[in-house]
């Protein structure tokens, strides 16, 4: 088997030509050494997506992931299941990753329509000038509710949900990767 020190220029000028290069050593480089099940069915390993992660970081879309593999140890029938796997796995993490952002972002919405809702309840009961207790501690309970209610919101919508996005770029670059396995 080849080394990863020895590959040869042409192999050198494959890599700086794809939008990600990954060297393995052994297609089970890609899936978790915890997993025993197939390759269409194994977890990916930790380590593979960091390095897709990182890869990927800087990209915009239409992403072509090249996996190098020795020649001594090509299989195109696991490369045809691997391909399916990786593309299942990237999917379906888009498809979670983009369901827990709407998730966050309707949290947030409701979290600011029930602050302006104690806002305007609030405005309402100071409108009404009645001197009555019980209205003065509702308006007195209202007013920093409201106003957290209103400030959570938007926070969910702008800060938490920016913040979460993170794997949702990811996975949505990968959803529709181009993988192709070349030998060294």
């Amino acid at each position: 088997m080849e080394e990863k020190e020895d590959l040869k220029e042409e192999d050198i000028e494959k890599l700086k030509q794809a939008n990600i290069s990954l060297i393995i050593d052994t297609y089970d480089d890609i899936f978790s050494d915890f997993d025993p099940r197939d390759f269409n069915q194994r977890a990916l390993s930790d380590d593979f997506l960091i390095e897709c992660k990182k890869a990927a970081r800087d990209k915009l879309s239409g992403i072509e992931l090249r996996i190098m593999v020795p020649k001594s140890i090509r299989n195109f029938k696991d490369e045809s299941k691997i391909k399916k796997r990786l593309l299942d796995h990237f999917k379906h993490h888009y498809s979670l990753e983009e369901k827990q952002i709407r998730k966050i972002v309707w949290e947030g919405i409701s979290w600011f329509g029930l602050g302006t809702i104690f806002i305007l309840s609030d405005s309402w009961l100071k409108t009404l000038s009645i001197n009555n207790f019980g209205l003065t501690i509702l308006s007195t309970i209202l007013e920093p509710a409201g106003w957290f209610s209103f400030w959570e919101g938007l926070g969910k919508v702008f800060i938490t949900a920016k913040e979460k996005s993170e794997n949702y770029e990811f996975y949505k670059k990968m959803s529709d990767v181009e993988i192709n396995f070349l030998e060294y």
